[in-house]
């Protein structure tokens, strides 16, 4: 009896070894799913998944269905490198995430040891890229490029001199502030510099002590429920000045926390209104037709997980280093046009326009 036992447990030994591993291709999904910024997580995770939907389609990659796991970093730093470290551990091929800067700067350590390549739809602080690892690529542009733009409305469209600038102590927001607050220059004065904290609600305190500067515009490094607040408190208080944000902040949720009347002639900063571009009509539609209106980095986790997919497949392995090296010598035909990469990891082409609020919606803005 023991030999046949013995046997038994051999063989089942024997053919657990021997097992087909799983087939499929893990890719990670990674944002802030719930909370406050949810809205921009789930706009993460249904331009991916419409991705994935396509790729499975028409058979998957490399012969194997795609699998994607979705990961809520909840824009908190330690969540991310937490999630990341699982994500590695459950055998992701690459990471399209995260949304935050605060949180992807740190992720890419742990993503950059394993060499798994990330690619982030949505992280615009330039550490990112500056930090070195080969892995680490963006679809979106940098701060630097959003600062510079926003800094020339300014001074060359609206002709203001003095500007109030505050940020939410986020890698984000402070680093869009601070960029913005240097391509200024010495041709316009910023009469009042703070910051206020991320999930606050309460910011008249603070607005006062800017309404007491003068200041002929606001620039705020943040996102959209701050930013959203910011705007409808300062109206309470009598401040009727210039409002101006970046892509953080240019989402729905923004017009709805502050109001549509509040929410009028501010200025924010993006890329160019994807309606306008011929290859992204597809997208559009089939987005819409199954989620709904596209939020503003909708179509950027759309191109990210493409991407990434295409990447796998031009390698013809899920080995994470072959994907880096193919991210990096291709050119990939996504929606928002043709994408490459330079060697740090950044898009070669990152036009960025000035956008403001009108009768309750973004529109690009067109000078008189």
């Amino acid at each position: 009896m023991k030999k046949v036992i013995l046997f038994l447990l051999i063989l089942f030994l024997f053919s657990f070894g021997c097992q087909k591993k799983e087939d499929v291709i893990r890719i990670g999904i990674a944002g802030p799913m719930t909370g406050d910024q949810a809205k921009m997580g789930m706009d993460f995770k249904n331009g991916a998944s419409l991705a994935v939907e396509e790729w499975n389609g028409k058979g998957g990659v490399l012969g194997k269905k795609i699998e994607m796991i979705i990961s809520d970093d909840q824009h908190d730093p330690k969540q991310a490198v937490s999630l990341a470290n699982k994500m590695v551990n459950d055998g992701v091929a690459g990471v399209v995430g995260h949304f935050n800067s605060s949180c992807s700067i740190p992720a890419s350590d742990v993503y950059n040891r394993a060499g798994i390549p990330m690619i982030t739809p949505g992280s615009t602080n330039p550490q990112l890229t500056e930090k070195g690892h080969r892995g680490v690529f963006r679809v979106c542009g940098r701060d630097d490029q959003q600062g510079r733009v926003g800094a020339d409305f300014v001074i060359n469209y609206l002709k203001l001199k003095n500007v109030a600038v505050l940020h939410d102590k986020t890698t984000y927001g402070q680093g869009l502030a601070d960029e913005f607050r240097k391509f200024l220059r010495s041709e316009a004065n910023v009469v009042f510099y703070g910051s206020i904290v991320q999930g606050d609600k309460d910011f008249k305190t603070v607005l006062t002590a800017v309404k007491a500067r003068n200041p002929q515009l606001i620039f705020f490094g943040g996102i959209y429920p701050e930013a959203g607040l910011l705007v409808k408190q300062a109206k309470e208080i009598g401040l009727n000045v210039n409002f101006m944000s970046g892509d953080g902040t240019i989402d729905p949720k923004f017009i709805e926390i502050a109001g549509v009347s509040a929410a009028e002639g501010t200025y924010l900063t993006f890329s160019p209104d994807p309606g306008n571009i011929p290859s992204a009509k597809g997208f559009i539609e089939k987005y819409r037709s199954k989620y709904g209106e596209t939020g503003p980095y909708s179509i950027y986790a759309y191109d990210a997980a493409n991407i990434l997919l295409a990447a796998i497949k031009e390698a013809g392995s899920a080995d994470g280093r072959a994907i880096t090296e193919k991210l990096h010598s291709m050119e990939f035909s996504a929606a928002l046009g043709n994408i490459r990469f330079d060697e740090k990891g950044d898009v070669t082409v990152s036009p960025y326009v000035v956008w403001v609020t009108k009768n309750g919606k973004f529109v690009e803005y067109r000078k008189p």
